[in-house]
């Protein structure tokens, strides 16, 4: 039977590890077995830079632990070597490290994963490594975002360096457009007068002589 010390030591780990699985929002739990020292070294190196927590748990703690934070089911899964993995703000970055690194090494396999305070199949955790990082989705809300100001912020940079005036740049856009050509007016010839013909007099009657 256990000392009273180790079964303190354990009960302290529970609480512990309980608190963690509160603030994490993602995690998976998975099998290391066949990993080299340096692989597993550059697996933890992986998952630091990224923030995520790495530790290998006992299963026994691990169990104790999500019952407490309503994991259920998880401890079907909790046999063997198990190593959890878990961030307390990203829920993609745990299951998308895990699976590119295991695509170069078969030998690891993934047991499980949680988000969001519930179990999920593993059909869903590797849909949740399929979605774009926190980072990339950022990314992209921002250049969506920054476009119409970055073309106002050149603009403005080359009135600055230019000194070019705000007037001169409306006058030389009204420059570049081009020019309307105005119709020709034709000016109508007033029409000409017929001259009327001339009347002949009537020749004067002769006065006959008396």
């Amino acid at each position: 039977m256990p000392s009273a010390k180790i079964l303190e030591g354990k009960k302290q780990a529970v609480i512990a590890l309980t608190e963690e699985l509160k603030s994490a929002a993602a995690g998976v739990i998975v099998d290391y077995r066949g990993l080299t020292v340096e692989e597993d070294t550059e697996l933890r190196c992986k998952f630091r830079e990224a923030g995520v927590k790495y530790a290998v748990i006992k299963n026994s703690i691990l169990g104790f632990a999500a019952k407490e934070v309503g994991l259920e089911g998880l401890e079907e899964v909790l046999h063997g070597p198990t190593a959890l993995a878990y961030h307390t703000d990203d829920m993609v970055a745990p299951a998308k490290i895990f699976s590119d690194f295991a695509k170069e090494h078969e030998v690891i396999s993934l047991k499980s994963g949680f988000a969001d305070g519930a179990v999920m199949t593993l059909d869903e955790v590797k849909q949740l490594a399929a979605t774009p990082s926190k980072e990339v989705l950022i990314a992209k809300i921002m250049g969506s975002l920054q476009s119409p100001i970055s073309g106002l912020v050149r603009l403005l940079d080359t009135i600055v360096n230019n000194g070019v005036e705000i007037a001169d740049l409306v006058a030389n856009k009204g420059a570049d457009a081009p020019a309307t050509e105005e119709a020709p007016v034709v000016e109508e010839a007033a029409p000409v007068a017929e001259e009327a013909p001339a009347v002949e007099e009537a020749p004067a009657e002769e006065t006959p002589a008396e």
